[in-house]
């Protein structure tokens, strides 16, 4: 992409998300992520009604007064975005590619991080790793985030979320958020997907396009698979091949919820051709009720 083009779609999604961060998720990211607990601010005269757990006996005995300490939740927090940019991602047949819902995604919650004045990080995935770029704060590095996820090609078509998840958790060593943001078209991740939830605030964040759901009845059609290559010939008009296609779906995605409800993570299931802003909020929401 040329420079010129690609600072133009930057300064798109930036004016486009940043206003869904202004306008609706301001209030519940920051109510919903956590802190890492209470950390130490000051000490001062003990008053009636304190609890006398919170005396600070050292300063106390030097003053021959009774001083309490005050903690402050320690709010700075680490945001990783764990991205999957394998062939399977530049599909979509209606409104925009699985890649591009990606990118929005991933400016929404950057910027939401960078609002709360939190650190962001990026993993970007195939078989391989692709790119690691460390967390850190501040508008200029959200930016220079959101041009990589525009403007990403990466060295390899397919993918391996065991892989990713393995990275994670010897790269990222604080607790942190992360939010894996793929159409999960894989197999045999559920240890590392285990490991890794129990390490950080794990978030799946399922990409989808409706024609993967089900096959359209259009008669014979062309397929290529965008991360082997394999062209195969399928013919839509049959009820029958096309409930084997849909009955194959299904059972993979009920396998899928099942893996993140026995690994007690959470999801957001985002469809390329609706707004991801209602399933957003229903997860904030969501999170919300359980503090």
């Amino acid at each position: 992409m040329e420079t010129a083009e690609l600072l133009k779609k930057v300064r798109t999604i930036e004016i486009r998300t940043r206003g869904f961060v202004n306008q609706i998720f301001s209030g519940e990211y920051h109510s919903v992520f956590k802190g890492r607990g209470m950390a130490f601010s000051e000490v001062r005269e003990y008053q009636f009604g304190d609890d006398i757990r919170s005396i600070d006996w050292n300063v106390s005995a030097r003053f021959n007064h009774p001083f309490v300490k005050i903690f402050e939740e320690e709010r700075e927090l680490t945001v990783i975005l764990l991205v999957d940019v394998s062939g399977s991602e530049d599909f979509g047949t209606v409104r925009q590619l699985k890649r591009e819902t990606a990118a929005e995604l991933c400016a929404v919650l950057a910027f939401s991080a960078l609002k709360n004045n939190d650190k962001v990080g990026v993993i970007f995935f195939s078989d391989v790793i692709e790119k690691f770029i460390p967390p850190k704060k501040g508008r200029f590095h959200v930016l220079r985030i959101l041009r990589e996820v525009i403007d990403f090609t990466p060295e390899r078509r397919g993918t391996n979320i065991a892989e990713a998840l393995r990275f994670l958790t010897g790269a990222i060593r604080k607790r942190s958020i992360v939010f894996l943001i793929s159409d999960f078209m894989d197999e045999s991740y559920g240890d590392a997907l285990r490991i890794a939830g129990k390490k950080h605030d794990l978030v799946g964040i399922k990409l989808y396009d409706p024609r993967e759901e089900e096959l359209p009845p259009v008669g014979l059609m062309r397929t290529v698979d965008a991360e082997t290559g394999e062209t195969r010939w399928v013919d839509t008009d049959s009820a029958r091949v096309r409930d084997a296609y849909a009955g194959w779906w299904h059972t993979a995605e009920d396998a899928r919820k099942k893996l993140f409800r026995m690994s007690g993570l959470d999801e957001i299931r985002v469809r390329t051709d609706q707004s991801y802003v209602k399933p957003l909020m229903m997860f904030f929401r969501m999170r919300e009720k359980r503090w």
